[in-house]
């Protein structure tokens, strides 16, 4: 479909309470530089039940416009629903390139919507910039295992859509916003809604695994050398007040559930602190918390690459160092 404006869409995907999740407000973020370049406005699209919370975030963290869908059928995420509602509105607005967080959900609507308005898709993206005189979208993100990093561009067909990964940006500092709420009265019939949520059972040990919203996240390796190695891992998170990490190989080798795993294959994140225990530093673990504000290494290989990343390195068993740094937290904490 042919460009209706030059305006940049970020769809701010909301919880069951109405609130918005992280990575569709840290979206806003570049999407403000790419808006800019592409010469149109910053629209944030909320879709979901009761989403007063998710707009007055859309609106304090840069939105100059805010298009809302707000209603029952919308509770739950569900594919019908929601691309429906989204090809609806694409279609009467036009924008000229799109960015979806990539979560489980966002996953499954990214493609949906691309192959009903005949566009292309760039999916996990990790950084992104825009051609000026063109208006296209450079999507960056991993390519062959995450050994490369592979440029992407959509110059054929509009809107441009990519999927973005949570924790790659910032939220900006809220701010009194002054966007322009437009509300649409679009509902989609039951009969167009295939599937219906009966019920929702949290994986017991991701319950409490935030770690896309962890300001503090220790990482284990394989140098943990198993499962009961963790445990030294947790002490020093729980005084920290962190969530556990974990890299490829340990959850791979079954010393903790997936829902800890950073990187490629796990969660992209951006803590103020990072420390990674017995972590090697592969790419592409790298690739998933390399935006942390601080990252602290301990490892006993000297010549491992995670200390090229890291703010503070430490060489050493961390069955040595981790106890004693986590009785210095506990005395300092009186």
């Amino acid at each position: 479909m042919e460009a209706k404006t030059k305006d940049l869409w970020v769809f701010v995907e909301t919880n069951e309470d109405g609130t918005a999740k992280n990575v569709g407000i840290e979206l806003l973020t570049p999407g403000k530089m790419m808006a800019g370049k592409q010469g149109g406005d910053l629209v944030a699209v909320v879709i979901g039940c009761g989403v007063d919370e998710a707009v007055k975030a859309a609106n304090e963290h840069g939105a100059d416009k805010i298009i809302v869908v707000d209603g029952p059928e919308f509770k739950h995420y569900t594919t019908d629903a929601y691309a429906i509602a989204l090809v609806s509105l694409v279609e009467k607005y036009g924008p000229t390139s799109m960015m979806i967080g990539a979560t489980n959900n966002g996953r499954d609507l990214g493609p949906r919507v691309s192959c009903r308005l005949n566009t292309g898709l760039t999916a996990d993206c990790t950084a992104l910039d825009v051609d000026e005189e063109t208006g296209n979208v450079a999507w960056t993100r991993p390519a062959f295992g995450g050994n490369l990093m592979a440029t992407i561009i959509c110059p054929n067909h509009r809107p441009q859509i990519g999927t973005v990964r949570p924790g790659v940006f910032k939220k900006s500092d809220a701010v009194e916003g002054k966007a322009e709420i437009v509300k649409e009265d679009l509902h989609v019939p039951v009969d167009q809604i295939r599937t219906q949520v009966l019920e929702i059972i949290k994986e017991l040990d991701s319950e409490n695994v935030d770690l896309e919203g962890a300001e503090i996240i220790v990482s284990g390796g394989r140098g943990v050398g198993g499962p009961e190695g963790f445990e030294t891992i947790k002490a020093l998170a729980k005084e920290l007040g962190a969530t556990v990490g974990a890299s490829r190989a340990a959850v791979d080798a079954g010393w903790i559930a997936h829902a800890h795993q950073v990187g490629q294959t796990g969660k992209t994140v951006g803590p103020k602190l990072y420390i990674a225990c017995g972590i090697s530093g592969a790419i592409q673990h790298i690739a998933g918390m390399s935006s942390s504000d601080v990252v602290v290494a301990i490892n006993k290989d000297p010549d491992a690459p995670i200390f090229d990343v890291a703010d503070y390195g430490v060489v050493g068993n961390l069955f040595e160092v981790l106890p004693v740094l986590t009785e210095e937290i506990k005395k300092a904490r009186g």
